[in-house]
């Protein structure tokens, strides 16, 4: 089916580069990369190609003019980056690219305006602040705890439980690896384990409800390791 979108998209484009508005055709190039972004796990396409149809739907959809379809398109770009089989070395600037994209969108999306869009790219720059390879890990974390309060002023429990799911469970992963005192790590980080534990049980029960059992079992790996940090502290 995804072979089956991709020949149509690339068949409808000369026609409406020749007739249609640009932002027809922008639509078009931005559906086309998700195509393409969903061939990549096929091996029938490139994450490169999916970025390129993202980057050309880009020059339509600016942040100025259309500000939502900007975002989703820096969302989609950033995780295109992050997707991207790069060597070692090139790790770095991978994740940095990933950063400014969703930094670039959240320059034209606004909490009030645009809440859901808003949400979204807060989380995802919280997670990939969260695993930026640099030698600050602290100031990232504090970083993402800040961006991942952002997104929880737009999702909640009752209101998008998955996504409250997902944040709260991401916040959970940086107060892990945080330490209460950040002007001294190595006191450790007992008050952040008991947070990160909350969030954790309350994630791991609305998956549950959801029957998301993949996410149970990896939530429910995850309190094994704090409750054996919890005793550590306690010994």
């Amino acid at each position: 089916l995804l072979l089956e979108a991709k020949t149509a998209y690339e068949t409808a484009l000369p026609i409406l580069e020749e007739h249609a508005s640009p932002e027809e055709i922008g639509e078009t190039q931005m559906n086309l990369g998700v195509v393409l972004q969903g061939l990549v796990n096929f091996r029938q396409a490139t994450m490169q190609e999916a970025i390129q149809a993202y980057q050309k739907a880009a020059k339509v959809f600016t942040g100025e003019s259309y500000p939502q379809e900007f975002a989703i398109l820096q969302n989609n770009i950033a995780i295109a980056y992050l997707s991207l089989p790069l060597s070692p070395d090139q790790e770095k600037m991978r994740q940095g690219m990933a950063v400014q994209s969703f930094e670039a969108a959240l320059k034209w999306v606004t909490l009030i305006d645009h809440p859901s869009e808003y949400a979204m790219l807060q989380n995802n720059l919280a997670n990939a602040l969260q695993y930026l390879n640099t030698t600050h890990p602290i100031d990232n974390n504090l970083k993402a705890l800040a961006a991942y309060d952002e997104a929880l002023k737009v999702r909640s429990r009752q209101d998008t439980p998955m996504e409250y799911a997902n944040t709260i469970a991401n916040k959970a992963n940086v107060l892990f690896n945080l330490p209460d005192d950040v002007e001294h790590p190595e006191a450790g980080n007992p008050n952040n384990l008991k947070q990160s534990q909350a969030y954790y049980q309350e994630a791991k029960q609305i998956f549950g409800d959801y029957g998301q059992w993949e996410r149970v079992n990896i939530v429910t790996e995850m309190l094994q390791d704090i409750d054996r940090e919890i005793a550590a502290f306690s010994q």
